[in-house]
């Protein structure tokens, strides 16, 4: 069972950063020793060159300086070289950690977080904000370490080589720290502007690629289009004013360093002239000031891409924080033969936010295991939202909902659902091919149970006809299959999970009379074996359930056979006149 590493509320990016490294520390220490030995390496050149500069003056032999600079140097790109590789091998495990770990988590979101969010966004911080780990881990983390070790390393030695060059160069330093502090923060504030634009530009483009047929048909191609184009142009504005802050901060410190070698000269120049050090101290304390460039330059690049780093971090983190079901691990579906469920609710009052208004008024009813009942009534009664109930997509405000005569808050999500059965009123098909999209609920679902269900939902012969059979890809929703057989995969694919309570909300309503009817026949042979709930707008479909259950405007108004109700509520008499079903009423 996964093991939940969810951030806490105000926990700050750098703690996150070095939750998501943890598990690579020993390749990043690796990595970070391999870049020390190379600054060392470098280290040494400056030294090795005044003894070689030495040796000059006094007419002694070079070939010693030069053969360890040669080997300094080639060690250098090496050594360098290896530690690159391990670095950005380990920068991108850590993005696949959090990769993982917030995918894992916003697939465990409640519908109600989620009903309140852009998916579009949620994939921006899965993404793009994830990539932006990759540089964060190698210029952050041992960029940070690495680089500020060999100045520090550096400036150690600049010390030793003349401690009166190095007061010099320390003073420009700390005037460049000066205005890159200045910098920084508004290089955060930026680069999290520009994270949040791409993820606006994604819900937005989200959200158009979801209804493409609606935005086509309805002439509105072109203003999405320029809502989509207004995302992209902010998060562009937004991502070239962090590069500005950051290209100022990277150049300041680049201008520094240079300030720092011309002063260096200056200053050195006049010691030497003065006789207080000598040619060979001054070239090498001068080709110190070089190589403390590169350091320096990584401190502040590192500290600028921790910035894009932190405002990457901490929409991960608000992802992190919304509601989400705790991890648990799948539950074994039904055996075969299973006792199907009771289920009563018990003056439910529900909501779905707290600035909106009730949808349920105190429902209360009781179903006994097996058998069918029908939910009917007007649209906005609340009937939808009992099966949201019952699924735990949502929590009631107060009442209960008993489950075998518990309440569903005492079961643990994978348990209840691996009892349930839910056919939505989209019927919603995932991208993939037609037999993953059937054993979606049940992956160990033998040859025998899928033709079994194929035959009961009459989907044996889309099957012979299909080039592939099973195999056959159904497109981006399954947009290559009818609305009916998408229907018709639904219910198959709940069908396979042996449920011992089916709930099917509107699961006719795209069926064509021969099918419905043969539909209508398979929930009543199912019925006798498990327990059945249906929403239906078309009472057609529920004529013959064993208990119908009239619902008005969030509220349970009425219980009974089909004759009874028609003799016995008005509401539903209304109903059935105006679908043409009083003749059948009096059949019945």
């Amino acid at each position: 069972m996964a093991v939940d590493e969810t951030p806490e509320a105000g926990t700050p990016p750098w703690r996150m950063l070095l939750a998501y490294a943890r598990p690579h520390r020993w390749a990043l220490l690796a990595g970070a020793l391999l870049s020390l030995a190379t600054g060392a390496t470098g280290l040494a050149l400056p030294l090795v060159a005044r003894s070689l500069i030495d040796d000059l003056s006094e007419d002694r032999s070079i070939a010693g300086a030069l053969v360890l600079m040669s080997v300094l140097v080639v060690a250098n790109a090496g050594v360098g070289a290896l530690g690159s590789y391990v670095l950005r091998r380990t920068a991108e495990s850590v993005v696949l950690t959090a990769r993982r770990r917030v995918s894992s988590y916003l697939l465990r979101l409640r519908i109600s977080a989620l009903d309140r969010t852009e998916p579009g966004d949620l994939m921006a911080r899965v993404t793009s904000d994830s990539t932006l780990l990759r540089e964060v881990t190698t210029d952050t983390l041992v960029g940070l370490g690495t680089g500020g070790l060999t100045a520090v390393a550096t400036l150690v030695l600049m010390g030793v080589v003349d401690p009166v060059l190095l007061g010099v160069t320390a003073g420009v330093i700390v005037a460049a720290g000066t205005v890159i502090g200045f910098i920084v923060p508004r290089i955060n504030r930026a680069a999290k502007r520009a994270a949040e634009s791409v993820g606006l530009m994604g819900a937005a483009l989200e959200r158009v690629l979801g209804a493409l047929r609606t935005v086509k048909a309805s002439g509105a191609e072109h203003r999405e289009e320029q809502a989509v184009h207004a995302a992209a142009q902010e998060s562009w504005r937004q991502s070239v004013r962090a590069a500005k802050w950051s290209a100022l901060a990277g150049n300041t410190a680049g201008l520094s360093m240079q300030v720092a070698f011309i002063t260096v000269l200056a200053v050195g120049g006049a010691r030497v002239a003065t006789g207080s050090i000598d040619v060979g101290t001054l070239v090498a304390f001068l080709l110190y000031v070089f190589y403390l460039m590169s350091p320096i330059q990584q401190v502040v690049a590192a500290v600028a891409q921790y910035q894009t780093g932190a405002a990457a971090l901490e929409r991960i983190r608000e992802a992190q924080q919304l509601p989400a079901e705790p991890v648990a691990a799948p539950a074994p579906l039904p055996e075969p033969g299973a006792e199907p469920a009771a289920l009563a609710f018990e003056d439910v009052r529900f909501r779905y936010a707290d600035d909106l208004p009730y949808v349920h008024h105190g429902v209360s009813f009781g179903i006994p295991p097996r058998g069918m009942t029908a939910f009917v009534g007007p649209s906005g009664a609340g009937k939808t939202t009992v099966f949201s109930l019952i699924e735990r997509f949502y929590e009631p405000t107060d009442g209960r909902i008993l489950l075998d005569g518990r309440d569903v808050t005492d079961w643990e999500i994978p348990a209840l659902q691996a009892a349930i059965g839910y056919v939505e009123q989209d019927a919603p098909v995932l991208s993939g091919s037609l037999g993953d999209n059937l054993l979606l609920g049940n992956a160990a679902a033998g040859e025998d149970d899928v033709r079994a269900v194929l035959r009961t939902t009459r989907l044996d012969g889309l099957v012979a006809r299909l080039p592939q059979g099973l195999d056959t890809l159904v497109g981006h929703r399954g947009t290559k299959l009818s609305g009916g057989e998408r229907q018709r995969v639904a219910i198959a694919r709940a069908l396979l999970r042996r449920p011992r309570l089916l709930l099917l909300d509107e699961a006719t309503s795209q069926l064509d009379a021969v099918n419905e009817a043969a539909l209508r026949d398979t929930v009543a042979e199912v019925s006798r074996r498990t327990t059945v709930l249906v929403v239906a707008h078309r009472l057609s479909t529920v004529t013959s359930a064993d208990r119908i259950v009239v619902m008005d405007a969030g509220r349970v108004r009425a219980v009974g056979t089909h004759a009874e109700l028609v003799a016995g509520d008005r509401l539903y008499a209304e109903l059935a006149t105006t679908q043409f079903l009083a003749a059948a009423a009096g059949t019945a």
